[in-house]
């Protein structure tokens, strides 16, 4: 079936669905493949649970008129995702980067939704199947459309750019995560400015920090809206406080704001600039901007400050890489608390630079003046501990069951790690 014919359908039946438990009436179910499923095997399932067709790729399907068969489940449902967005009349602006796409996304995405109807990626929806499924719930009365894309492996980001067709772009920043796929900083940078060049090929528009000198050097090839901590910005702004949550001065022209926000952390510093900046470029009155990031509270384990019964925690730890793990360092240490204390979990990905940079860790923190140290992972336990006091766990689950047994109380915490430590498991013992 060719992508119009689906399309009809899809019209008629806009619920899209990838699992086969979770099928809303009348809903299309498309049968993808993974590593240890294929979801062709699936498909009486999905039809007898809701599902109004099914789409397989797989040549013993039964002849069945609820069945579509297609050559590759996963690239019709992409081109009908981009058949779809050539249909729609929202602006689509599609971020990237190593470290605070996430949060960049959610603040450009509730303060675009305090005047236009917005649709923004959810969770973390963000890879070759989350933005079609994103993208095929754009409705007609959508103004705009806040991607996020993420990459491990270069041309990932120039493949979600051809599905997504961005009219505008931000890269938040380049540093080192993925290294296993990327293969240094240079193939991160390669990887994230796929996103620069398909907006100069589409003769879009980027909002770009000016303050990124890795990337300063594209600038120039294409359209630019800057943001940053000099005047030279079209949007500029600077923190004026950080403890606890940052508080940050904004300024267009010479009119200038006021914002006290609930993020832990000066290196959010750059992610609310980019909103403003995508914010103000659309049209949203400063007042708007203003409530909206005063308001926002952040969610999911990150940046996040949260008081118990025993220690005040400090958690970050939706994921981690080098850059994100010493910025988050850098900034307990400048806190005026204590006694502090650090939970760190592992970094993943970084192939055969993991115990440099695990080490490094380890060195900054031994010249600081955190009280207790606690270490989770294989990593670290490759590395040279400078001091024989920091408690070192194989995985989170040894930490957990120390924790059951040892009290810790009184501290400010700084929790940081990868995502697969799954440090959220230790809260409720702090």
């Amino acid at each position: 079936m060719n992508i119009e014919l689906l399309y009809q359908i899809f019209r008629q039946y806009p619920i899209i669905t990838t699992n086969s438990r979770i099928c809303p009436t009348n809903s299309l179910f498309f049968a993808l493949r993974g590593e240890k499923f294929d979801g062709n095997d699936y498909i009486m399932e999905a039809l007898m649970s809701g599902a109004i067709y099914a789409v397989g790729d797989r040549n013993d399907l039964p002849e069945n008129e609820r069945i579509i068969k297609v050559g590759n489940v996963l690239q019709t449902l992409q081109s009908l995702a981009n058949y779809h967005r050539k249909l729609m009349n929202a602006k689509i602006i599609a971020i990237t980067g190593t470290n605070g796409k996430t949060t960049t996304k959610e603040l450009i995405a509730t303060v675009l939704s305090s005047k236009y109807k917005t649709l923004y990626t959810q969770e973390n929806l963000n890879n070759y199947i989350g933005v079609p499924l994103t993208l095929l719930r754009l409705n007609s009365e959508h103004q705009f459309a806040v991607i996020e894309m993420g990459a491990s492996h270069v041309n990932e980001i120039r493949m979600l750019c051809q599905i997504a067709e961005p009219d505008y772009g931000i890269i938040t920043n380049v540093g080192k995560a993925h290294l296993e796929g990327f293969g240094s900083l240079d193939g991160v940078v390669k990887a994230k400015t796929e996103l620069y060049d398909f907006i100069r090929d589409k003769g879009g528009v980027v909002f770009a920090n000016l303050d990124n000198l890795i990337l300063k050097e594209w600038y120039n090839s294409f359209s630019v809206i800057y943001y940053g901590t000099t005047s030279k910005a079209f949007v500029y702004g600077r923190m004026i406080g950080f403890d606890p949550t940052l508080v940050l001065e904004w300024s267009k022209n010479s009119n200038k704001n006021k914002i006290v926000t609930h993020f832990v952390g000066g290196y959010n510093l750059e992610n609310i600039l980019a909103s403003i900046c995508v914010a103000n470029y659309f049209g949203v009155e400063d007042y708007r901007i203003n409530v909206v990031i005063a308001n926002y509270i952040p969610i999911n384990n990150r940046s996040q400050n949260c008081k118990t019964k025993k220690n005040n925690l400090i958690v970050d730890a939706y994921n981690a890489n080098p850059d994100s793990m010493r910025v988050a360092l850098d900034n307990f240490y400048k806190l005026r608390i204590s006694p502090k204390m650090v939970i760190l979990g592992e970094m993943g990905e970084l192939g055969s630079y993991s115990k440099e940079e695990h080490q490094k860790v380890l060195n900054s923190l031994w010249g600081s003046k955190v009280d207790k140290v606690f270490l989770i992972g294989r990593n670290f336990e490759e590395c040279l501990l400078p001091c024989s006091g920091w408690k070192l766990f194989r995985q989170t689950e040894d930490c957990l069951e120390y924790l059951r047994m040892t009290s810790v109380e009184g501290y400010h915490i700084l929790i940081k790690g990868s995502r697969n430590n799954q440090l959220e498991k230790i809260f409720h013992y702090l």
